[in-house]
C-alpha cells in the first residue's frame, strides 16, 4: 500500500523548485587535506587562470591527473575548456605539471573539451569529457596508454556530455553514468537533470537508457545531479559520488560570475555489486559541503564542489579529488568503511 504522506512529498518535490536551505554541513568522516589547494593554475607552465575537475587513477605506479584549463576573457567571464593539461604524482598531493596540455579538441564545430574523467578499463585508461560544440553539449570518450596519444571511440548526440564509465563488463555490457540534459524534459524547469545510466557492447553504441537517481529523491538537490568520479568497486558494492546543485533566487552574486545562484555539493551512493540499475542506499546528508575559503569565497563561482576522482588505498584511506569555486583542484579523504556506512539509507 502506498503511504500518501510518501507520494505527496515526492510529488511535490517533482515539481517545485524551492530552496534546500543553507543547514547541510560537510559530513564529519570527511578530512580536507591540509595542503588544500593540490594544484592551481600557478602550478601551470603555460597560460591558465583556473584549473579544475580533474580525472585522476593509479596508473602504472604513479598518480595521474588529467585537469581542465581555463583562462580569463574578461573581469567576469572565461574561456571556459581551453584544453585538457597533465599532471603526475609520486603520492597524489604533490603535482608536477608537464609542459604542455595533452589534449585538445578545437574545430569548426567543437569549441572546447573540459571535465575529464579517468577510468581503468581492460588495462589502458579510457577517458571521458565534456565538449561546447556549435550544435549542442556532447560528451566524448578515448582511449590512451601514454597521455600523449589519444584514440577518441565515441562522441554523443546533444545534448548529453556528462559521463563515467565502470571499470568492468556486466552480462559482456559496458555500462556508463551519465546526465542528459533534456531542455523541454521538466515543465517549468529548464535547469532540472537527473543522473541516467545505460550500456554498450563496445564502448561506442550505447542504450538502454534507464532513469538512475532524480533530482526529487535528493534532499540537497533542488535542480541538477550529474555523475562525479568513476565508481569505486568495493565488496559491498560500487561507491558512487554525484554532485548535486541547488538553487536559490535570493542569493547575492556570487564570485566573480556576474550572475551565480547557485551551490554545488557531493553525494554518495551504494550501487549493487552485480547490477548497477540497482541502488543499495544513498546519504541523505551531503558528503562535502562547500565551506572552505578555497570553495565558497575565493574563485571564479563561490561554493562550488565538483567530485570527480577516487582513489582507494591499500589501508582503505579513499582520496577524493574534486574542483573547488571552479578555480582549484582540492583533495579529502575519507575510510572506505565510513564511506559505505554513510550509503545505509534507502533512496
Amino acid at each position: 500500500m502506498v503511504d500518501h504522506k510518501i507520494a505527496m512529498n515526492l510529488n511535490r518535490r517533482f515539481w517545485e523548485d524551492g530552496p534546500v536551505g543553507d543547514h547541510w554541513q560537510t559530513s564529519p568522516i570527511i578530512t580536507r587535506h591540509p595542503k588544500n589547494p593540490v594544484l592551481t593554475a600557478a602550478d601551470v607552465p603555460y597560460e591558465s587562470d583556473l584549473v579544475m575537475n580533474a580525472g585522476v587513477i593509479k596508473y602504472h605506479g604513479r598518480y595521474a591527473m588529467v585537469f581542465r584549463n581555463d583562462l580569463h576573457i574578461s573581469e567576469t567571464q572565461v574561456a571556459e575548456g581551453i584544453n585538457l593539461g597533465l599532471a603526475f604524482s609520486d603520492d597524489g598531493i604533490h603535482w608536477k605539471v608537464e609542459d604542455q596540455p595533452c589534449f585538445d579538441m578545437h574545430s569548426d564545430e567543437i569549441i572546447n573539451t573540459y571535465d575529464p574523467r579517468l577510468q581503468i578499463v581492460e588495462g589502458r585508461v579510457l577517458m571521458t569529457f565534456g565538449m561546447d560544440t556549435r550544435h549542442g553539449v556532447r560528451g566524448g570518450m578515448a582511449w590512451t596508454e601514454d597521455f600523449v596519444n589519444f584514440d577518441v571511440i565515441s562522441i554523443s548526440a546533444p545534448d548529453n556530455r556528462n559521463f563515467v564509465v565502470f571499470p568492468e563488463k556486466f552480462n559482456d555490457k559496458y555500462i556508463r553514468l551519465e546526465r542528459p540534459f533534456p531542455i523541454y524534459g521538466r515543465i517549468g524547469y529548464p535547469e532540472r537533470f537527473d543522473i541516467w545510466i545505460s550500456q554498450s557492447p563496445d564502448l561506442v553504441h550505447w542504450g538502454r537508457h534507464d532513469l538512475l537517481l532524480g533530482v526529487e529523491d535528493v534532499p540537497f538537490a533542488n535542480q541538477k545531479l550529474g555523475p562525479g568520479a568513476p565508481p569505486l568497486k568495493t565488496p559491498a558494492g560500487w561507491l558512487t559520488v554525484f554532485h548535486a546543485s541547488d538553487y536559490d533566487a535570493l542569493r547575492r552574486k556570487n564570485g566573480f560570475e556576474e550572475n551565480w545562484k547557485k551551490r554545488y555539493s557531493a553525494g554518495i551512493m551504494l550501487l549493487d555489486l552485480d547490477d548497477p540499475q540497482k541502488m543499495k542506499g544513498m546519504s541523505q546528508s551531503p558528503l562535502i559541503v562547500p565551506e572552505s575559503p578555497y570553495e565558497t569565497t575565493e574563485g571564479y563561482r563561490h561554493h562550488v564542489v565538483f567530485p570527480t576522482g577516487l582513489i582507494l588505498e591499500d589501508s582503505g584511506e579513499v582520496k577524493i579529488y574534486y574542483g573547488a569555486a571552479d578555480t582549484v583542484v582540492a583533495l579529502a579523504t575519507a575510510h572506505v568503511d565510513d564511506l559505505i556506512r554513510l550509503c545505509d539509507s534507502p533512496v
